[in-house]
């Protein structure tokens, strides 16, 4: 018999997934809070110290993503955690399960797959109306008109080793929708190590640079590439999924143009 507190958002899972619908729920994800936060507030009693938004988000800390406090967690008594399978250690959802905490796993690395992970978590695991920032997020992305050409892009990560954005991830399939081919997409790793001189012969026309998970900034990362248009864009709004979504293509879409020159345009009408 399957174990009823293992709960992937790729089962088909009964309706409702317990006794009563969830009262009291941890998020160990910003992005997850986030959403969470948008569409019930009332049912958050926990999260991580990452998580910063919304900002007067008022509830117990229980640790980072990597290295939450389990202790504190089961303090809480929720009746479902919410879990990335990216983001999180196994052992610590291990620890919640043996605990008999219902921990909700999402495995997101699509736009498409996005809005349906946020659907079933919301509605299914949370047992939450669909809410309309959702339906916002996906008509905002229907609007988008990519970029004219597509520009040869490199997307570090992380420097001190350089890290980029290969392949099957959320955070390339954003980009490759706004019209950009990540030159590492069809590496052989989601994450790969590359040094510097060889990120150069790589050829990019155009770098993306994200304040997380690495901080990246005007004075820190552009440097490294002379000669090279360089987009800083938010970490929030390139891999965050959640109300975030509403606004991630214009604002990535125009920090896009600013670095390369290329107008940017919505729906088929025209520049701004």
């Amino acid at each position: 018999m399957a174990d009823p507190t293992v709960l992937r958002d790729d089962l088909d899972l009964p309706v409702p997934l317990g006794p009563r619908p969830p009262r009291r729920v941890v998020s160990l994800v910003p992005s997850l809070t986030e959403a969470l936060a948008a569409t019930a507030p009332g049912l958050l009693v926990g999260a991580t110290n990452w998580c910063s938004h919304p900002a007067d988000l008022a509830v117990a800390r229980i640790g980072g993503t990597k290295n939450p406090d389990v202790p504190a967690i089961l303090a809480l008594e929720p009746d479902l955690v919410l879990a990335n399978d990216e983001e999180n250690r196994r052992p610590d959802l291990e620890a919640l399960r043996a605990a008999g905490v219902p921990v909700w796993v999402t495995d997101v690395r699509t736009l498409d797959g996005a809005f349906r992970s946020l659907d079933r978590m919301l509605t299914l695991a949370c047992a939450q109306p669909r809410p309309s920032w959702l339906d916002e997020a996906e008509a905002s992305w229907r609007r988008i008109v990519p970029v004219p050409r597509a520009l040869r892009t490199v997307v570090p990560i992380w420097r001190r080793p350089w890290m980029v954005i290969g392949r099957d991830t959320f955070a390339g399939d954003l980009l490759r929708r706004l019209g950009l081919h990540l030159v590492h997409a069809d590496h052989a790793e989601r994450y790969p190590t590359i040094a510097l001189p060889q990120l150069k012969l790589d050829g990019p026309e155009l770098v993306v640079l994200p304040d997380e998970p690495y901080r990246f900034t005007a004075e820190d990362g552009p440097e490294a590439f002379p000669g090279t248009p360089v987009a800083l864009v938010s970490g929030r709004h390139l891999t965050w999924y959640g109300p975030s979504l509403v606004s991630a293509p214009e604002v990535l879409a125009r920090a896009i143009a600013r670095a390369t020159g290329h107008p940017f345009a919505r729906d088929g009408s025209g520049t701004s």
